[in-house]
């Protein structure tokens, strides 16, 4: 008996007082509104085909388009890939986590990543640093990025706490930081002329940025808080940030311009049953100690919406059966619409013709 209750107290210390990286921070969600209204349930997501990396590889977060016409995306390894046809082909092998890409006006490819910043490619063996450090603090969590028409360079950094390169990668640490609620996340621009400067602060793991046609605002996901801002560059309220979106039923992940004043947010997971603690720091500590079993998760049901930029929702598709896995962002591109993911072999795309 006296043996049991040591082990009791050892556990219970352990539960209490073990040191874990989280400290989560207090907050009250709102319920969340369910696949109901404009989020109605569907299958839309059904029709994808589905196509699959090079054996072994995994994680197409994301897709650009140059200005000839190719198409890129890359894989959890590092390895840029062009999509041509039915089998992406190996084009470069860049390492790091790239996640973010998008074509800047030089023909080159920027991209957002995760273990090293910002970064340019225009060719096999040209990869090259353009931001790894802002008023000297390393950019730690690059995540997604939209290039301006002459050549500014607007980029999210998900965690200014949490670096995913010694935390086991991008999706635990995106786990971590949503469950300690920490608003370290920003925004910064990269001007030609070499200045970089953070524009937007304070974000729950900040996510997807996009441009509007004109330029004159900047759409941001805040992941953790399952929301869209819209910072505004230009004009009278130039500087000001609103919410756009606002109690989604995902939490949102990549935002894509179709460049015709819509854009595309894909949902990670929908929210999950765990955020009814998040008022509860202490028992999220605990929660976090019991290890990963249960710890919160990503669900895996698939979900991408269109929307304008006074915030109506147009379009939701969904994959109910999480067929696709986490998904990171939609976009028509030409007469095919891709919906990207996160740790998955593959990507889906379905011709335009075929959608609802």
């Amino acid at each position: 008996m006296r043996y049991f209750l040591i082990l009791v107290l050892v556990g219970l210390a352990y539960l209490i007082f073990w040191p874990v990286p989280v400290a989560p921070v207090a907050y009250d969600p709102p319920e969340p509104p369910g696949f109901t209204g404009d989020f109605e349930e569907n299958r839309h997501l059904d029709g994808l085909e589905l196509i699959t990396l090079p054996e072994g590889e995994i994680g197409p977060e994301d897709l650009a388009v140059l200005p000839d016409g190719t198409i890129y995306t890359t894989s959890l390894s590092g390895i840029l890939f062009r999509i041509d046809g039915d089998t992406p082909v190996e084009v470069d092998r860049l390492g790091g986590r790239p996640l973010g890409l998008k074509a800047g006006p030089d023909g080159a490819l920027y991209i957002a990543d995760s273990f090293r910043g910002l970064m340019r490619w225009t060719g096999p063996g040209t990869l090259e640093a353009v931001v790894s450090e802002i008023d000297g603090a390393p950019v730690i969590y690059a995540n997604q990025l939209d290039v301006a028409q002459d050549g500014t360079v607007y980029f999210s950094n998900s965690s200014d706490r949490f670096d995913p390169e010694t935390m086991g990668g991008t999706k635990p640490t995106s786990v971590l930081t949503i469950w300690e609620q920490s608003d370290t996340g920003y925004v910064a621009r990269h001007v030609p002329d070499g200045t970089t400067e953070k524009i937007a602060e304070g974000f729950v793991y900040t996510n997807g940025v996009a441009l509007s046609p004109n330029e004159d605002f900047l759409l941001i996901a805040e992941t953790g808080r399952a929301r869209v801002h819209k910072l505004w560059l230009k004009g009278p309220r130039a500087g000001e940030t609103e919410v756009l979106l606002d109690n989604l039923p995902g939490y949102p992940d990549n935002l894509e311009a179709q460049g015709d004043g819509t854009y595309w947010v894909a949902f990670a997971s929908p929210r999950v049953p765990s955020e009814a603690l998040m008022p509860y720091p202490f028992l999220r500590k605990v929660i976090w100690r019991l290890g990963p079993m249960v710890r919160p998760a990503p669900i895996h049901r698939g979900m991408i919406v269109q929307f304008d930029g006074q915030g109506n929702i147009l379009r939701t598709l969904q994959d109910p059966d999480g067929r696709l896995g986490i998904t990171t962002g939609g976009k028509i591109v030409d007469d095919q619409f891709y919906v990207m993911t996160l740790d998955s072999p593959w990507f889906g795309r379905m011709p335009v013709s075929q959608m609802p």
